[in-house]
Parts: C-alpha cells; sequence; structure tokens
C-alpha cells in the first residue's frame, strides 16, 4: 500500500477559498431555482433570461457549480476524486458558456467578460491544483 504524502498548508488555504468562491455559485444558482433573485441588483430583462434556460442548459449549469463545489469539499477531504467532481465542472462551464455566449443572445447587463473570465479561472487553476496534488500524492 502506498503512503499518502502529508498535506501542505496551501492546500487548506486552497481548498476554503474555493469552497467560498463556489459557494457563492451555489446561492446564484439556487436562487435562480428557487425564484429569490430580487436582492441580486439583476435588471427584470437579466432575470427573466436566467429564468427561461431550457433544461438542458439548467443541467450544465448545475453541473458546473455542483461539480466545482464538490471538487472543493473532495480536496479539502484529500480525495483522488477532487480531480473527477472539477472535470465535471469543466464540462458544465463549457456548456453555459456556449448557451450564453454562442446560442443565445446575453442581456445588456450580462454581456461584460470580467466575471466569465474570473470563473474560467479560478476553475481552470483548481483542477491543475488538484491534478497536482494528485500526481503529488497528497490525494488518496
Amino acid at each position: 500500500m502506498s503512503e499518502t504524502a502529508k498535506a501542505p498548508w496551501h492546500l487548506w488555504v486552497v481548498g476554503i477559498l474555493t469552497l467560498l468562491w463556489n459557494g457563492v455559485g451555489i446561492w446564484s444558482y439556487t436562487s435562480t431555482q428557487t425564484g429569490n433573485l430580487d436582492g441580486f441588483g439583476m435588471s427584470d430583462e437579466a432575470i427573466a433570461y436566467v429564468t427561461s434556460f431550457p433544461a438542458w442548459a439548467d443541467s450544465l449549469w448545475a453541473l458546473g457549480v455542483w461539480g466545482a463545489l464538490a471538487g472543493s469539499i473532495l480536496l479539502l477531504l484529500r480525495s483522488r476524486f477532487a480531480v473527477t467532481a472539477l472535470l465535471v465542472s469543466v464540462v458544465g462551464l463549457v456548456g453555459t458558456t456556449v448557451y450564453q455566449r454562442v446560442l443565445t443572445e446575453l442581456p445588456a447587463d450580462m454581456a461584460g467578460i470580467g466575471i466569465p473570465i474570473m470563473i474560467w479561472a479560478i476553475t481552470l487553476l483548481t483542477l491543475w491544483y488538484a491534478m497536482r496534488m494528485r500526481k503529488q500524492g497528497v490525494l488518496r
């Protein structure tokens, strides 16, 4: 049986910070699904847009946010399945990005690229980090 490497201090920092970040995604997704978007400061057009996603786009969004949350939790639990969960998250992110940026026209107040770039960067960096920790034997 192989020995598991000791968890470096940064695993806890990355795990906790991404857990908090992904918690915001879960809050946004859940609020949309339950119709509680009043406090988000979104325009009526933006609310109508996100609440009218077809089931397949909603499903991909769910894969993205729940996969990312699971990835953060599994990273903190030092599970090798963090990589799988984060790959599921990337699949969801690809699907939602294609739906929003290619197949539909975003409302003007949602058309910025700053937040999507941040989401992509954090998701891919978290996946890279988990793959690195798995390769180093930190994740079992």
